[in-house]
């Protein structure tokens, strides 16, 4: 398990910026899981990335405090799934939540299944699901879908790395995918019936990776409670946060001084030779204060420009 050093207190007398990763359950949405952990830390800076259906399980990372702000970085990171179709079922959201539209007892054969699978690898043309959060003339897909109303979704590019069959029984067909940014795993579903002219549906989804984290990682919300309330003076154990810098892993980290750091806690540019030389122009770096992440800067032809600053981390480190 990935672990830290970083400390959370109910009180907000010290608050470090990090990430909690949940095993997000059954019939919650992302945003249930968020407002719950905002009750039990009393805390109100939270975000989460990759959202996941109400139906699907698995990794949900959770952000706090200036972590909110590599939220980005961490959505366009690989993410992997296992999925289970069933066949003979056809719904309105291609999972067992939408109305049933179409039955059949017709069940693909797993070779004929097999032979599609490289249909749906590399970059492909998606469209996403009607039951989306993508937005149609500033209204979101799955209300207007709700409400009956007749819209279309273009198609857009995404990246499916690997999609494995995992199993073949009876009505059944488990699989995983490794895919990028964007990538719906009901619409891959949906195009998989299509192609094998099959009735199916998702019948079970869990997310299992996502970027650098894994499923092994994850707490429980029960978990989370009982930590939380149980803490001396409501202090969370160290190895419960991850550090916001672990979703920033490929972004170059650069050492900078006490006079670079206040220059990047006002929001000025600060040039350093040594780090330009070695610096990409236009690329992002990481800027490490004692070993913190204290924010992010993007090179120029003669400085570098603060692009995030980590506020609370700056502050902190006159308490260290």
């Amino acid at each position: 398990m990935i672990q830290s050093l970083n400390k959370i207190r109910a009180n907000n007398d010290f608050f470090s910026s990090g990430w909690i990763c949940i095993n997000k359950p059954i019939n919650l949405s992302s945003f249930d899981v968020v407002r719950k952990l905002k009750k039990f830390f009393s805390l109100n800076k939270i975000g989460h990335a990759g959202t996941l259906d109400p139906l699907a399980t698995g990794i949900l990372p959770i952000a706090f405090g200036n972590a909110t702000k590599t939220i980005p970085y961490l959505v366009t990171s690989r993410k992997k799934y296992r999925f289970t179709i069933l066949w003979g079922v056809k719904t309105s959201s291609h999972d067992l939540e939408g109305e049933i539209i179409e039955r059949s007892d017709s069940v693909p054969k797993k070779n004929d299944i097999q032979k599609i699978i490289n249909n749906f690898e590399g970059e492909i043309y998606q469209r996403p699901p009607k039951y989306s959060a993508v937005k149609i003339d500033g209204n979101r897909a799955y209300k207007l879908a709700r409400k009956g109303i007749n819209f279309d979704i273009k198609e857009k590019k995404v990246k499916s790395y690997e999609l494995i069959l995992l199993d073949h029984k009876n009505n059944k067909t488990e699989f995983s995918a490794t895919v990028g940014k964007g990538f719906y795993i009901r619409s891959l579903v949906r195009d998989i019936c299509e192609k094998l002219g099959a009735l199916g549906v998702i019948s079970n989804l869990e997310r299992y990776e996502l970027g650098p984290f894994s499923i092994e990682n994850t707490f429980s919300l029960e978990t989370i409670e009982k930590l939380v309330h149980s803490a001396p003076a409501g202090m969370v154990g160290g190895d419960l946060l991850i550090p916001l810098s672990e979703v920033l892993d490929d972004i170059p980290a650069l050492l900078i001084s006490n006079k670079e750091a206040k220059r990047i806690q006002q929001g000025q540019s600060f040039y350093n030779d040594d780090l330009h030389r070695n610096s990409e122009l236009g690329s992002e770096v990481l800027l490490l204060k004692d070993k913190r992440p204290i924010g992010l800067a993007t090179v120029c032809e003669n400085s570098f420009k603060p692009k995030k600053v980590f506020s609370e981390e700056i502050f902190n480190l006159r308490s260290i």
